[in-house]
């Protein structure tokens, strides 16, 4: 079993990269389940729609988790409502639309458990992520409730998530963070058996700042004229995690950073 979990979509640029080449991806790396963030690929940068959703999932996308910008897009939150393969964190909130974790089918008949959290330094206000998460960890079971569980982190600093993947570790097959957009070299498996990487990176241009135009991006920190932010057009690279799952145990066996094309492509 072989997952591919890809970094905050951002702009048209990387909705683009996607729709053109995942479907190639897939089959050339022999991926049996894609999960990719894409709170980020509105052609505004912030939000995405539904029928950013759909194109997602028509190209091969099988879940789509978020993160603080979910509802930038108000258009969203009814979409989420009907459409169990689009998450929102599980520790926002409550009540809020749509759900944080769900269970989904995959090849073999295994089943394979998505959890989306958001952490708490640095970002929107939500719930502990913390007690959320040992809440999680007291009701489901790796191996009895899924076969393999996948949580994305979607978090300001790598402390907070370095601890949340520690605290996954045995009872979790990947915990991986997003919301940098900058994908780190420290892709790993844990000493009990989880596969994890700080940060996916993102699915962007990276001849931006985070995927944002970069000198609208310095002229806003040189405290100049400038705009809103908006999305850098160049070509994107793909950027996320590869794992390959044992399936007895449901823990990691390998795992890879995931790089295609754009700027970055060269370090592979």
């Amino acid at each position: 079993m072989r997952i591919l979990f890809l970094g905050d979509v951002v702009g048209n640029s990387g909705c683009s990269k996607i729709i053109e080449n995942l479907s190639d991806e897939i089959k050339k790396n022999k991926i049996d389940f894609v999960i990719v963030n894409a709170e980020n690929a509105d052609e505004t940068g912030v939000g995405l729609t539904q029928s950013i959703c759909e194109n997602f999932f028509e190209c091969g996308i099988d879940v789509i988790t978020t993160g603080n910008h979910v509802w930038d897009q108000k258009d969203i939150m009814k979409f989420i409502e009907k459409e169990n393969r689009l998450l929102r964190p599980k520790n926002l909130f409550e009540p809020a639309p749509g759900n944080g974790f769900e269970i989904f089918s995959c090849k073999d008949d295994l089943k394979i458990g998505v959890l989306n959290l958001m952490g708490n330094v640095f970002m929107k206000k939500c719930d502990d992520v913390f007690e959320t998460s040992k809440k999680f960890i007291d009701k489901f079971k790796l191996k009895k409730d899924y076969d393999f569980l996948v949580v994305d982190f979607h978090g300001e600093i790598t402390s907070e998530k370095n601890a949340i993947g520690h605290f996954f570790d045995g009872k979790a097959t990947l915990v991986v963070g997003t919301h940098t957009h900058i994908p780190t070299n420290d892709a790993r498996i844990l000493k009990n058996g989880t596969a994890y990487q700080t940060d996916a990176g993102m699915c962007g241009d990276y001849d931006s700042v985070i995927g944002m135009d970069k000198g609208n991006s310095l002229k806003r920190f040189m405290k100049k004229d400038s705009i809103k932010h908006f999305p850098a057009k160049g070509e994107a690279s793909l950027s996320g995690v590869i794992v390959d799952c044992n399936i007895k145990t449901g823990l990691a066996t390998k795992v890879r950073s995931y790089i295609f094309g754009g700027h970055l492509k060269n370090i592979n």
